[in-house]
This record gives structure tokens, sequence and C-alpha cells, in this order.
């Protein structure tokens, strides 16, 4: 199983924002920090999750755990429900991924057990510039 923890972060609410991306798989580690633009923290903390679903696609990965420290994101897919736009959108966008994977989870953990992925989604902000 692929462990994949996410973050996203945002300098301003909105701000500039970023995904931080943080995968673990047999003992390797992949790091990714991506520019998400001027977007709001919850946005983000979504956008980090529809980002390391595609690149967990496009590597052929089918099993993964996902783990995040947004109750807000964690709670919206378990309950596959999410109230405002633009997250009812995003949400659809995930459960539409979701189904690719032979086995999706998503769990969360506290910030202390996703401090890796808050400083790659923190870079991030910083490559929007």
């Amino acid at each position: 199983m692929i462990e994949v923890y996410i973050d996203g972060a945002s300098a301003g609410d909105p701000g500039e924002s970023g995904a931080g991306i943080f995968i673990k798989k047999n003992g390797n580690v992949e790091r990714y920090s991506i520019p998400l633009g001027h977007k709001n923290n919850h946005e983000a903390e979504y956008l980090a999750l529809v980002k390391s679903m595609e690149i967990c696609i496009q590597n052929g990965y089918k099993v993964i755990s996902v783990r995040s420290d947004s109750k807000a994101v964690v709670q919206a897919v378990e309950k596959e429900f999410a109230k405002k736009e633009p997250y009812r959108t995003l949400l659809k966008e995930i459960l539409t991924l979701a189904k690719q994977f032979d086995l999706f989870f998503i769990k969360w953990v506290p910030s202390s057990e996703n401090k890796t992925a808050d400083e790659l989604a923190r870079k991030a902000i910083r490559m929007n510039k």
C-alpha cells in the first residue's frame, strides 16, 4: 500500500497557495511542491488531494492510503458531501478519481504527523512568484 501525506497551504485567505505531497512506497519517498496560484486555504487542501491522486494514477499506484490534517476534506470525502462551492465541484472530482484505484483510503492525522507535507506546501507557496 502506498502512503500519501498531503497538505494545502495559503499565504493569506485567499492568497498565494501551494500543495505539498509526500509519498512513501516500499521504503522509497517522493516529494512534490505544487504551486496553486491564488486560492483560499480550504481550496488548497482539496487541490492537494486532487493533485496527489493524479500523481498516483500517473504512476500506476492502485492501492493508496491518504493522510491529511484537514478534517474538512477528510470528512467531505468520507460523507461524500460538501456544502459550498467550489468545494462541491472539487469533491466531485476527487470521488471520480477515487474510482480509478483498486482501494482508496483517506484518514485524518494531526498536524504533528504531517510536517513533511506541510513544509512542501509552504515551499510551493514561494514557487508562485
